[in-house]
């Protein structure tokens, strides 16, 4: 039995089966590069594909060699200058080309395997053990494929879709308003005229119902059985077909405080989480609100670069997206998510105001609500993961919300490399599995 494998390299746009089979076979390896490849590169890079490095342990393909001893051997080797028949040729000192992934002394050793991800398949690997809570709701407008339903009737169209019953239907109706001869009217005459023509006993009568007869035979000529005005083709129309989307809320504290990098930790989350939903859902929308004292709905550009001055009042922020989701994305039609990123500063008094606007009005409608606290990077914070840093005012505020009940997560971050950490423990498939259970539970 012979094994074929087939080393051609991948045509574009194709993917062969030994590539498939390969990643099942050294899947963990491969995770295991992604993940690290991940974390060197940059966040607007994450979608890019590339090489990967793996170790070659475990994913060798099996081959048939000659053993080294045993059995017997009938060897041709044309051309030979040095043996004649019946010489016996003795075997090859022992460590000369020789293979093994052993060190040698000389520093040598065996290459890594180097690998080539597409992006599909890069993005799928980073997020293939991910989960998004509550994808349930499928009633949506956005579509990008439709599907052909019958819509009526019409006089012109593919033989194919001819509809039999109303064509005739048209000519009945037609041939009733012309009043055209029928065929029983035409046979019965044809008797009449057979009969007077065996007895020969009314010549007056023959003359007539011969002169009839021809009158009707003209009449059905001129008024056909099927008229072109008769035809009737099934008309099919294209329908918007429903298709999965999505609307994500981004809200940001711009006042003073909030430094370029801070910024910069939210828009890396940012583009993060939306990568993630454009691979859960056919259609996502992005909505960007920015706050001081006041909040406003303004474009990326706008969101991230333009300079704002004033106090925090984070109450302003819901209001915004309250007010955007009712003019815009009905709940029972939207899967809503948001992300707030902020430094956690916000007016003392407002704080109740926050609070209660999250609670009652924001969290209801939400599918999961992320509010990622930022902080200066090599500032130590204990903040969400036990340590001894004061709270601020807005962690204590959400603190008291937050619950198993609640689709609200909380995390801190002041470094780059904290982003995928946070953004894997957020949205891990373990916790959507525990919060599904326990509202099953509910």
């Amino acid at each position: 039995m012979f094994t074929i494998i087939d080393r051609r390299l991948n045509p574009k746009g194709k993917s062969l089966a030994n590539r498939q089979r390969f990643l099942r076979r050294a899947k963990e390896q491969v995770m295991r590069a992604v993940r690290d490849a991940s974390g060197r590169r940059k966040l607007k890079d994450i979608d890019v594909g590339g090489d990967i490095v793996i170790s070659p342990d475990g994913i060798r393909e099996p081959t048939f060699h000659r053993s080294a001893s045993g059995g017997l051997r009938d060897i041709v080797v044309p051309g030979n200058k040095e043996f004649m028949t019946g010489d016996r040729i003795g075997r090859p000192p022992r460590g000369g080309g020789g293979g093994g992934n052993e060190g040698s002394e000389d520093g040598g050793g065996e290459d890594e395997f180097r690998f080539a991800l597409t992006r599909e398949e890069f993005i799928d690997l980073f997020l293939e053990d991910l989960e998004l809570p509550d994808l349930a709701k499928r009633k949506l407008k956005v579509t990008e494929s439709v599907s052909f339903q019958r819509a009526g009737y019409s006089v012109s169209g593919s033989p194919t879709n001819l509809n039999l019953v109303r064509t005739m239907r048209n000519s009945l109706a037609r041939r009733i308003a012309l009043n055209r001869p029928t065929g029983d009217e035409v046979k019965a005459l044809r008797e009449e005229i057979d009969r007077l023509e065996r007895d020969n006993s009314d010549a007056e009568r023959l003359r007539a119902a011969r002169a009839e007869l021809e009158v009707l035979l003209r009449r059905t000529q001129r008024i056909p059985y099927i008229d072109p005005v008769d035809v009737r083709y099934n008309r099919f129309q294209a329908v918007p077909k429903p298709s999965a989307q999505a609307v994500m809320f981004c809200l940001m504290d711009v006042s003073g405080s909030m430094t370029e990098h801070m910024k910069d930790l939210a828009k890396r989350f940012y583009m993060l989480l939306y990568l993630f939903l454009t691979r859960r859902y056919k259609h996502v929308d992005v909505v960007f609100i920015r706050h001081t004292h006041r909040a406003q709905e303004v474009d990326e550009e706008t969101f991230f670069y333009s300079a704002e001055t004033g106090g925090t009042v984070v109450s302003t922020a819901l209001e915004e997206m309250q007010r955007v989701v009712m003019e815009r994305y009905p709940v029972e039609e939207w899967n809503i998510y948001a992300a707030q990123a902020s430094d956690g500063d916000n007016a003392l008094s407002d704080n109740a105001k926050t609070s209660a606007l999250l609670s009652q009005v924001i969290l209801p409608m939400c599918q999961y609500y992320a509010y990622i606290e930022v902080g200066q990077d090599g500032v130590p914070s204990g903040i969400g993961y036990g340590g001894g840093s004061r709270e601020t005012d807005l962690w204590r505020t959400y603190k008291t919300i937050q619950g198993p009940s609640q689709p609200l997560a909380m995390k801190r971050v002041t470094h780059r490399r904290d982003i995928y950490p946070v953004f894997r423990e957020l949205f891990s498939r373990e916790a959507a599995q525990d919060a599904m259970a326990e509202g099953v539970d509910a």
